[in-house]
């Protein structure tokens, strides 16, 4: 009986130990697509604001010459400053989600129907 108990208790923490190593594993690569969808958001953020600075410049330097030629008036400067309701950066930063949606997808539906000897064998075969 004693003995019993030993193997089973020696079989739980081998599953045990087995699901921990899988699970650090897919952690990794979750934490690399994240990384990935981190670093093309700072990306995009960057690239934005650096624009956006420019486009102020030119548009206080455009008001500053119509200010002193003394064509400015209301709808002019309403329409200078008036920002754009569709650009190229909000669907690039979807398209950057939609990427990431995609991978962890693929990762997600490839773990989840992979049977226990295939990702044995992978695991085998990473470690040569």
């Amino acid at each position: 009986m004693k003995n019993r108990r030993d193997n089973s208790t020696e079989e739980l923490e081998q599953t045990l130990a087995k699901q921990l190593e899988v699970f650090k594993k897919e952690s990794e690569e979750w934490l690399k697509v994240g990384a990935v969808i981190a670093a093309g958001v700072l990306l995009t953020y960057g690239i934005v604001k650096v624009a956006r600075k420019k486009k102020m410049k030119s548009t206080d330097k455009a008001l500053e010459v119509l200010e002193k030629e003394g064509l400015l008036n209301e709808d002019i400067k309403t329409r200078l400053t008036k920002t754009k309701g569709s650009t190229f950066w909000p669907s690039f930063t979807q398209r950057l989600v939609i990427l990431g949606i995609a991978l962890a997808k693929d990762k997600l539906f490839h773990d989840i129907f992979s049977s226990p000897a295939e990702v044995e064998v992978k695991e085998s075969e990473k470690g040569k």
